[in-house]
Parts: C-alpha cells; sequence; structure tokens
C-alpha cells in the first residue's frame, strides 16, 4: 500500500519527541487500511458506497515513565447513512468530510505504580464506554453510546475530531479501575476548520468511569456533564429562543466469558446501556447487547463472529421537531447486526456484515432498511 507524503511526518510527531537517551528503543509503528464496499435497500432505489479509512500510530517512549503517542486519520468515500436515513449510523468509518486529521496526540506520565495521567488529543472512547466484546461489530451504536454521541456542539471528543483534554487512571487490586477525564467541549483537531480549540469558549466535558476488570469479565459505571448548558431542542423561551440546559447522562457496561477464553469456540456477551437528560439531543437513552465468538472454527484461529442487538430511545424533544414535520414517530430506533471476520493472510482480513434497522430515524412508518457490506482491512 502506498503512503502519502503528507501523512508520515505526522505520524512521527511525538515520536519525535523522545530524547537522544532512548532512542535506541525507538518508536512503534503500526499502519492499517480500511476499505469497506455498503450497499442499502430500504425505501426508493438500491445504492452502493465505497468507504476508506488509513490508520497510522506511533508510540514512542520519552523517559522510564512518560510515553507518547500520535494518531493520524484519513477518510475517504460516501455517506451510506444519508440513504439508510437512521438517526445512529450504519458504518464507523463514515463522516461527513473528507480529511486528513490528527486524531490522538497525548502524552502520558506514570505517577506511581497503579496511577497514570495523559494530556493532549485524547479520544474518549478509547477507554470510556467501551468493551472488547463489541469491538467487531460495525455499527456505531456499540462504539459509543448514542445518547452521549450526539452530544456537544459538534459531538464529544470521538471518532473523527477529538479534542484537548486530560485524563486521570487509578487501578486498584484485584481489577479495580477508576478514571475521569476533561475534555474541550468542541470537539475539533488540527485537519478541522480552524484547527484545535484552545480557549474552551463552550465549556468543557466531564466523564468518570469505575468498576472492575478481569479474567472474568468487566463490569463499569460511568457519568458525564458539560459544564456549559446547550440548546433544547424544541423548547423555547417567550422571546423564541431556544432554553439552555444542562446535558449530562449515565451508563452502565458489563461484560462476560464463558468457558476457555482461548479455546475454540470462546463465547464471550456483553450488555450497556446509557441514560441523558433527553432534552439537548435526539436521545434520552439506549442499549445495546451482543456476543463475540471467537476460533469459531478448527485450524481457524482468527476466525470471528458478532451478534449485536441495540435500540436507541427518541427523546421527547426531537419526537416534538419530527412531528412538526408531518412525521408519525417511534419510541427507538432498534437494529440487529451480524458480521464474521476472518484472515486470508497475515496482513489481510475480509469481514461481510449484515443489519436490518428498523424505524430508521424515529418514524414509525419507515420500512425496514437492510444494509448489507464487505470490510477489508490490511494491516502492516
Amino acid at each position: 500500500m502506498r503512503m502519502s507524503p503528507v501523512l508520515l511526518p505526522a505520524a512521527l510527531g511525538c515520536a519525535s519527541l523522545a530524547p537522544a537517551a532512548q532512542a535506541q528503543e525507538g518508536p512503534d509503528f503500526a499502519v492499517a487500511h480500511t476499505m469497506d464496499v455498503v450497499a442499502v435497500a430500504g425505501e426508493g432505489e438500491d445504492k452502493a458506497f465505497w468507504l476508506d479509512n488509513l490508520d497510522l500510530t506511533a508510540d514512542a517512549p520519552l523517559t522510564g515513565t512518560t510515553r507518547a503517542h500520535g494518531y493520524v486519520l484519513v477518510n475517504l468515500g460516501g455517506m451510506p447513512n444519508d440513504r439508510a436515513g437512521t438517526l445512529q449510523g450504519v458504518n464507523n468509518i463514515e463522516v461527513a468530510s473528507h480529511r486528513v486529521r490528527l486524531f490522538e496526540a497525548w502524552i502520558e506520565q506514570q505517577l506511581d505504580a497503579r496511577s497514570t495521567l495523559r494530556a493532549g488529543l485524547y479520544d474518549l472512547n478509547s477507554e470510556f464506554y467501551s468493551n472488547d466484546s463489541a469491538g467487531l461489530l460495525i455499527a456505531p451504536a456499540f462504539g459509543v453510546g448514542s445518547e452521549i454521541a450526539a452530544t456537544g456542539p459538534n459531538g464529544p471528543s470521538i471518532f473523527p475530531s477529538t479534542a484537548l483534554g486530560v485524563r486521570l487512571d487509578r487501578s486498584f487490586a484485584g481489577g479495580g479501575f477508576a478514571r475521569v477525564a476533561v475534555l474541550n467541549a468542541s470537539a475539533r483537531t488540527f485537519g478541522d476548520p480552524g484547527g484545535v480549540d484552545l480557549d474552551f469558549h463552550n465549556g468543557a466535558l466531564v466523564i468518570g468511569e469505575a468498576g472492575a476488570a478481569g479474567k472474568h469479565g468487566k463490569i463499569g459505571v460511568g457519568a458525564w456533564a458539560y459544564t456549559r448548558r446547550q440548546d433544547d431542542l424544541a423548547a423555547v423561551d417567550a422571546a423564541g429562543d431556544p432554553l439552555r440546559r444542562r446535558a449530562h447522562g449515565a451508563y452502565v457496561i458489563a461484560e462476560r466469558p464463558f468457558g476457555d477464553p482461548e479455546g475454540q469456540g470462546a463465547l464471550s456477551a456483553f450488555v450497556r446501556a446509557g441514560i441523558s437528560d433527553g432534552k439537548t439531543t435526539p436521545f434520552r437513552g439506549g442499549w445495546q447487547a451482543g456476543m463475540l465468538v471467537t476460533r469459531l472454527w478448527a485450524g481457524r484461529d482468527d476466525s470471528q463472529f458478532s451478534l449485536g442487538v441495540n435500540q436507541g430511545y427518541v427523546s421527547h424533544g426531537y419526537r416534538e421537531v419530527l412531528r412538526g414535520e408531518g412525521v408519525r414517530t417511534a419510541a427507538a430506533e432498534s437494529a440487529v447486526e451480524l458480521t464474521y471476520s476472518d484472515k486470508l493472510a497475515k496482513w489481510l482480513t475480509l469481514q461481510p456484515d449484515l443489519q436490518l434497522i428498523f424505524d430508521a430515524g424515529g418514524d414509525a412508518d419507515a420500512r425496514p432498511v437492510l444494509v448489507a457490506g464487505l470490510r477489508s482491512t490490511m494491516e502492516f
């Protein structure tokens, strides 16, 4: 695969800070290229889309207790959700604009044996509201809950645009953990119009999560809130201006392996649920559940199968907006996904995927939408 000369210097950005004393260790580079072909069938004409995602990452030690991480992201291709018409999306590499972005650039300092501090451009979904057994699924709702993904002036600090932030993480005996992060409410990075937002004029997003994780699974509870009020979707004051609300929410997440996690047909299951204030976003809450089976076939150690179901509950304010447009609203948008992945070569993985969405866009009269795709991933 050909690498653009624009990307390599950016990927090296964090690694270039390493002092000469650590030069012998060198940075660790990774390149991954993902290409999706997606067909959408529902009301109207069926249509196919091509999407492309390039990840360039670099990790390097700076001192014995400090490390740096850089991540450059390049996205191209179509927007299948324009055709599907869903609120939660159908593809986790779809973007609204084609750009080269510095997705992450942070430095992590180890404070003691159990605590670390990160600062810089940071993807909150890399550690918050995440679980491994949902990682194969392609629908965006299985990445971070829709009730938080739709918040903020232009979305929180997640794919494809992050924000400046600080994250503190603490681990405890027995697998316990607690972490908290404070991030700029305006998610904007190098590559976006205007570049990184440095003035925090829209306030900050504060998020925390605590729980336990280990060989028997993971359970966690999280909460989040914005420091500045945001516009209500529907309610207005006497002057006709939107009322200002404090956006906030909470979530729970759990996963558990069954049987030998290293054996053939190893199964793990997950369930997650979240709620929000329901005033400033299209969602008042939602849930996701599913399972992942690894080493599905004998002799195919990289074969994986996953099933996921989800619902995003439409907020009352957004239903009012839809009713104003003449839409008979549904209480929730629902979806089910089936996907299978296997390596054909050390560097090549193929993944066919099927999704079926009900009440897309919160429209109770919408026909079910079928989304079929094939993902190919090359890693070097």
